[in-house]
């Protein structure tokens, strides 16, 4: 079984391109940042960049959702291949397969970290006196209100 779940931060905007023919098909590229479970000594995050590249509706779903810093989770499949480049010398490539991605964050949360894609906490701005008082938390959960747990139906 080939069988990828991957939870990351893209470093920058996809690369979207169609491909030729009669009927083009979208081709999506992006490259994850993916912080590894475990910290080496002296407490350094060691971060992997892993490829991935999405084909017809999922790379459309990239070219218009997906963006530099978005926290997103991927499951896929791992795809080697080669290539020979100019100079002649044999390059091989793994990338992720994507054939399923959606976001791992809330949108207020999402464009908050927009400039970058590092690991770690995240801060959002207050809101201005005219916003309207904010129903969900930085986590993207709602904040239910004291003294109302007698009307929530699942008690």
């Amino acid at each position: 079984m080939n069988k990828v779940i991957l939870m990351g931060r893209l470093t920058r905007d996809p690369d979207i391109r169609y491909s030729t023919g009669d009927s083009a098909t979208a081709v999506a590229r992006y490259t994850l940042a993916v912080d590894r479970r475990f910290r080496r000594e002296g407490n350094d995050q060691t971060t992997d960049f892993i490829g991935c590249v999405a084909f017809g509706r999922s790379a459309e779903f990239a070219e218009k959702y997906l963006h530099q810093g978005i926290k997103i989770v991927v499951t896929g499949r791992i795809q080697t291949g080669s290539y020979t480049n100019r100079d002649g010398q044999k390059i091989y490539t793994t990338d992720v397969v994507v054939e399923d991605q959606e976001f791992a964050e809330s949108k207020s949360v999402s464009d908050g970290n927009r400039a970058g894609y590092g690991g770690g906490s995240y801060q959002q701005s207050a809101p201005a006196p005219s916003d309207p008082p904010r129903m969900t938390s930085a986590d993207g959960f709602m904040n239910i209100p004291d003294g109302i747990e007698e009307e929530l139906p699942f008690n």
